[in-house]
């Protein structure tokens, strides 16, 4: 396996004007597409199922498999969603993805349309990026006066409509069935499954909710074959992914590699750790995965290495901490996103994020006492797996795997009655105990 970067997606990001149709032509763009339509629908969905593609979006739920879910045509209509609705703290590679090349996206979307016979496409665009929806309607645009989106395209037969949507802000809206409700213009809340979305989705309509990522994949596959997408990655994390280092590293960024590659390995490239300080913590996939350590540094970033390692793979968003920074006040701050965020909708998780927010927001000031910890423990035991959609799970990540790893913090604060990090330096006091 190649530990080394893959510039794919990622390839033109840095040329003059990457987002015009022009400058994606130039590198081969829309060949994949013409590909496409010489085959049949079903033969795309087999190539795509064969490279081992998995979901971008956190899930990792096989792409091919998803779209064979699909029931048999039956002359109404069938959609493609595109998840735009970017929220995690930590992920922050759909955007760059959308605004450096848009292109990518939408040949991946009308091949994707092409092979689960669906004539109208969604992108679900988080409302706060105006920036990012101006573009899409550009590239939109662009692609419609090409002749690669509309009626009859490249004189194939196919017709296509896509229609970029603005959300209005909310996290609830990442989950694919609040997402449709979003779209349908009801309030974004999870609907109860099943059916799922590829048998009642859209307007209860077979549908399929793909992340960026995930579609913007599907060119490269198409134009290169599965065996060139599986020489990347690990057997069973095949290609490639975006990985968004952020936090305390000299060069944040986007860092698009094979899946399997370590942390180490991504640091070196990030030029290490700023001011030389040392690794404390990081997140694999965003604030929703459990906490790893300087100890997993050699985890391989694929899904099942994470996994057996105790967290998840996720967005690939890894959130660097070094050792300057309150673990407390972190997860704190994590929760009280995940209390604002939460729809409401069902008890395990509006009353236990508020409740861990509370006692979180104790511990940090230095109050309450040790079997708060406990306290919180249990909360995230009658959260995690009876809330209504992955939301609840999620919020507990951070609380249970920071109590795993940096207990002893959590009592410090305690014992000096207070936090023992001075919140204006990010150091810790003197003679306290981390």
């Amino acid at each position: 396996m190649a530990t080394t970067l893959t510039p794919i997606l990622s390839e033109f990001w840095d040329e003059p004007e990457s987002w015009t149709l022009r400058t994606y032509e130039s590198h081969g763009g829309y060949q994949a597409l013409r590909t496409a339509l010489a085959r049949k629908p079903e033969e795309i969905v087999d190539l795509v199922k064969a490279s081992g593609l998995r979901g971008r979006g956190g899930a990792g739920f096989p792409a091919g498999l998803k779209w064979s879910f699909l029931p048999a045509p039956d002359g109404g209509p069938r959609y493609l969603v595109v998840n735009a609705d970017e929220s995690e703290p930590g992920t922050c590679k759909d955007i760059p993805l959308l605004m450096a090349s848009p292109q990518t996206l939408l040949e991946g979307m009308v091949i994707a349309c092409y092979a689960i016979r669906a004539e109208r496409a969604f992108v679900y665009l988080r409302g706060e990026v105006v920036h990012v929806y101006r573009r899409l309607l550009r590239a939109l645009e662009e692609a419609r006066g090409a002749g690669y989106v509309g009626r009859n395209i490249l004189g194939s037969g196919f017709d296509l409509e896509i229609v970029m949507h603005a959300g209005a802000g909310a996290y609830i809206c990442g989950e694919e069935t609040a997402l449709l409700d979003s779209l349908e213009g009801r309030r974004g809340q999870p609907r109860l499954k099943p059916p799922f979305p590829a048998v009642a989705g859209l307007y209860s309509r077979p549908t399929v909710v793909n992340n960026v990522e995930s579609i913007a994949s599907v060119p490269s596959i198409v134009h290169n074959g599965p065996d060139w997408f599986q020489d990347m990655g690990t057997e069973r994390s095949t290609g490639f992914g975006l990985f968004s280092l952020s936090g305390h590293v000299k060069r944040p960024g986007q860092y698009e590699a094979p899946l399997g590659i370590t942390l180490r390995e991504l640091l070196d490239m990030a030029g290490g750790l700023r001011d030389g300080n040392e690794l404390k913590f990081w997140t694999p996939g965003g604030s929703s995965t459990p906490l790893f350590t300087a100890e997993h540094l050699d985890v391989p970033l694929d899904f099942e290495s994470v996994a057996a390692a105790g967290s998840m793979l996720g967005t690939r968003a890894l959130q660097i901490f070094d050792h300057t920074t309150c673990v407390v006040r972190a997860v704190l701050r994590w929760m009280e996103f995940y209390q604002h965020e939460s729809c409401g909708k069902c008890t395990p998780c509006r009353e236990g994020t508020y409740w861990m927010t509370q006692v979180l927001r104790s511990l940090e000031a230095g109050e309450g006492s040790p079997e708060d910890l406990d306290k919180l423990l249990d909360v995230c035991d009658n959260v995690l797996g009876r809330s209504f959609c992955p939301l609840g799970d999620g919020a507990t990540s951070c609380v249970t795997s920071s109590l795993q790893y940096f207990r002893d913090e959590y009592l410090s604060h305690l014992t000096h009655g207070g936090c023992p990090f001075d919140p204006m330096e990010s150091t810790l006091f003197a003679g306290a105990s981390a």
